[in-house]
């Protein structure tokens, strides 16, 4: 059932950004629209095989094995047995925040990154929560929508962004640059909104799944505490923001118009849900 559903959501993804390219095509006449069908082909081609290699580099992560990964790798060589998973790639990646995600297609071709500033500041117990959530999302198989949706919302944005410097001068004759401008704060918007829709419930989840592959809820609960007040202080460098929804924690935190687009639930609410069930 969760993977039926999963593969719902993937392909009305998939299909919400189709008709966001027409729509924006759509102010260039058949022209645009030709050009916006072939692009929108494209790059659901290219979030549905390469978004994971896309996030990882995107982090810099690099693959550990058996013999570099050390007590990373045993942890979760164990824990994804606890799961009933194929053995994922281990990654770390190289920054101070502390955070980690689970990426790939498949279980058979998933993987788990950390950065080193996880290793750093969570104790074994905490680490364990952390890892145990990722797997229950390769588990879930959320792992493609997340991907496919942090990769489409990047694309909009930029598509969005490009758009409002030369959509003004560069469209047709007698476009009104009213219709363009709104057309491309729909497309940045309809990103938000895509990658939010997909991502929220999801982390209740796997919480819940995560601290039964941990043995316990007590180190997630306490991670979370400690990856939510770090995401505060230490600022997550990577270039693209779109994938906030792939992390444990979502990197950039504050207040007012951006929490509308959040793509996590707040943190204390998730404690609640793993601490008493709501």
């Amino acid at each position: 059932m969760v993977r039926m559903i999963n593969n719902v959501k993937t392909a009305l993804l998939l299909g919400s950004m189709m008709g966001i390219f027409l729509l924006v095509g759509a102010q260039y006449g058949q022209q645009g629209m030709t050009i916006a069908l072939i692009f929108g082909g494209l790059m659901n081609l290219v979030a549905w095989f390469f978004s994971d290699k896309i996030a990882i580099a995107a982090m810099q992560g690099r693959e550990v094995t058996p013999e570099t990964g050390g007590e990373l790798y045993r942890m979760v060589d164990e824990l994804r047995q606890r799961a009933g998973l194929p053995m994922p790639r281990v990654y770390i990646c190289p920054h101070d925040a502390p955070n980690a995600f689970a990426t790939g297609r498949s279980p058979r071709k998933a993987a788990v990154a950390v950065t080193e500033g996880c290793l750093r500041f969570l104790s074994e117990d905490e680490l364990r929560g952390v890892i145990g959530h990722e797997l229950a999302h390769i588990k879930n198989r959320d792992t493609l929508t997340s991907c496919i949706a942090a990769t489409i919302a990047g694309v909009l944005a930029y598509l969005a962004q490009w758009g409002l410097f030369l959509g003004g001068t560069n469209n047709r004759e007698g476009s009104n640059p009213l219709v363009t401008l709104v057309t491309f704060i729909i497309a940045a918007v309809g990103a938000a909104m895509i990658k939010a829709m997909i991502s929220r419930s999801r982390e209740y989840v796997a919480d819940a799944d995560g601290a039964r592959i941990a043995g316990s809820p007590d180190g997630l609960v306490s991670a979370l505490r400690k990856l939510d007040a770090y995401s505060r202080q230490i600022p997550l460098v990577q270039p693209n923001p779109a994938q906030n929804s792939l992390f444990i924690v979502e990197p950039l935190v504050g207040s007012s118009l951006v929490n509308l687009f959040a793509t996590h639930p707040p943190t204390e609410k998730r404690i609640a849900a793993l601490m008493y069930g709501q």
